[in-house]
C-alpha cells in the first residue's frame, strides 16, 4: 500500500512538479511547524481545511496559513454550516492524514476550493500528503494540480483593518 506522501509525490511528479517537492525530518503537521521547516512566514503555509459536505464527501479548502474560516462566510458559500472532519473522518474523506491533507490525488468525493486569502502571494506551499512534507507551488499552479472547483472568499483574519 502506497503511503499518503509517495500518492502525492507521484501525482506532482507526473505534472512535472518533482524538483518542488520537499521532504523534512521535523514535523510539518501545524502552520507554525511547516513555516519553519520550510523557512517562509506562516501565511505562506497553504492549508488545507477539510468540511463535511451535504452528501457523505468533502470540501476541502486551501487558504493561506494566517487565515481562518469565516463560519458565516462559508454559509453564505456553500448553503450550511461548516462543520470540520473529526479526526477518524479525515484519511477516510481525504486520502491523507490529519497533518498531511493536501489538495492533489483525492478522492471523487473531496472538491477542493482555492481561498482569495491566497491571491496575495506568488508562491505558496501545501503540504504533499504527509505531516513532514511541503511542495512549493504558485497559485495558477496550485489551481491547476488541485484540480479546484473555484476560488472562494470564506476565510477572516487575513485581509489588513479597513
Amino acid at each position: 500500500m502506497t503511503t499518503g506522501f509517495e500518492r502525492a509525490s507521484q501525482y506532482l511528479a507526473d505534472k512535472g512538479y518533482a524538483n518542488r517537492i520537499q521532504a523534512f525530518t521535523e514535523s510539518t503537521a501545524t502552520v507554525a511547524l511547516a513555516a519553519q521547516q520550510v523557512g517562509c512566514e506562516e501565511a505562506l503555509i497553504a492549508k488545507s481545511l477539510s468540511f463535511y459536505d451535504k452528501d457523505g464527501g468533502s470540501i476541502v479548502i486551501v487558504a493561506a496559513g494566517d487565515a481562518k474560516v469565516d463560519n458565516k462566510g462559508f454559509k453564505e458559500q456553500f448553503g450550511f454550516k461548516a462543520k470540520m472532519l473529526r479526526g477518524e473522518d479525515v484519511e477516510a474523506l481525504t486520502g491523507y492524514q490529519a497533518g498531511g491533507v493536501c489538495p492533489f490525488a483525492l478522492p471523487e468525493t473531496a472538491t477542493v476550493y482555492l481561498d482569495a486569502s491566497l491571491n496575495r502571494f506568488e508562491i505558496v506551499y501545501p503540504a504533499c500528503g504527509d505531516a513532514a512534507s511541503a511542495v512549493s507551488l504558485t497559485i495558477s499552479e496550485l489551481a491547476e494540480v488541485s484540480g479546484a472547483r473555484a476560488t472562494v472568499d470564506v476565510c477572516k483574519g487575513w485581509q489588513e483593518e479597513a
